[in-house]
């Protein structure tokens, strides 16, 4: 990571940037040029934005991939070096329930008919969560505040693949009933808070509003 650039990227402007991008993106997507070809555009936008959030974390000095070993498909130890740098990890399931958070969300502000619109407002706002949670702001928030005491950032690989969960917790509150959905949330939360101690809900109340009591039965003090 340059030093030029190193400081820039950081706090509110790499999410910001995404912003820009996808409202650039859904502007396009409004013209007559675009009209015939909808359904490619739609696409095209969503492969734009995975780049340009891996070219973000790049300049931010993210790996590429895991920087001590081979690329794994999943990392299951949360405590090990490997967390959040291989392709897969117990987290990976927390951006399944983004998806389906970000699938009710833009219905409610987008209504039920601009499916592929949301899809990409979604994708957008995953995109810009995982730029924002990778600069050294968020990253020294997770190991001050949370069990993460030795993380030190995605690898980008992750962070792409992080997203591409949230497109499928999207499609599957898509395509499934809401209370089928709903349930699958509440079981991947119970079943993270049971397996590793921590969950989606657990990880916002900690960046939040730090409690020590969750915080000593996380680390099993």
């Amino acid at each position: 990571m340059s030093s030029s650039i190193g400081p820039v990227l950081d706090g509110y402007v790499p999410p910001l940037l995404i912003a820009i991008l996808a409202l650039l993106l859904i502007a396009a997507r409004r013209t007559r040029a675009f009209a015939r070809r909808r359904v490619v555009f739609d696409a095209a936008a969503i492969v734009i934005l995975l780049i340009v959030a891996a070219g973000i974390e790049r300049a931010m000095g993210r790996p590429p991939t895991y920087a001590r070993g081979p690329v794994r498909l999943w990392s299951a130890d949360i405590n090990s070096a490997e967390n959040s740098q291989q392709l897969f990890d117990p987290y990976t399931f927390t951006h399944v329930s983004h998806g389906v958070a970000f699938y009710a969300l833009t219905r409610l502000a987008l209504g039920p008919q601009a499916v592929k619109l949301r899809a990409i407002v979604a994708i957008a706002a995953e995109a810009a969560w995982e730029v924002y949670e990778n600069t050294d702001e968020v990253i020294n928030r997770y190991r001050t505040a949370t069990i993460a005491l030795g993380y030190y950032g995605d690898s980008v690989i992750n962070s792409v693949f992080d997203i591409l969960a949230c497109g499928l917790g999207f499609v599957l509150a898509r395509k499934l009933p809401p209370r089928v959905t709903v349930a699958g949330v509440i079981a991947l939360e119970i079943a993270l808070a049971l397996t590793i101690r921590d969950n989606l809900t657990l990880n916002i109340v900690m960046l939040l509003h730090p409690v020590d009591a969750i915080r000593r039965w996380q680390l099993g003090v």
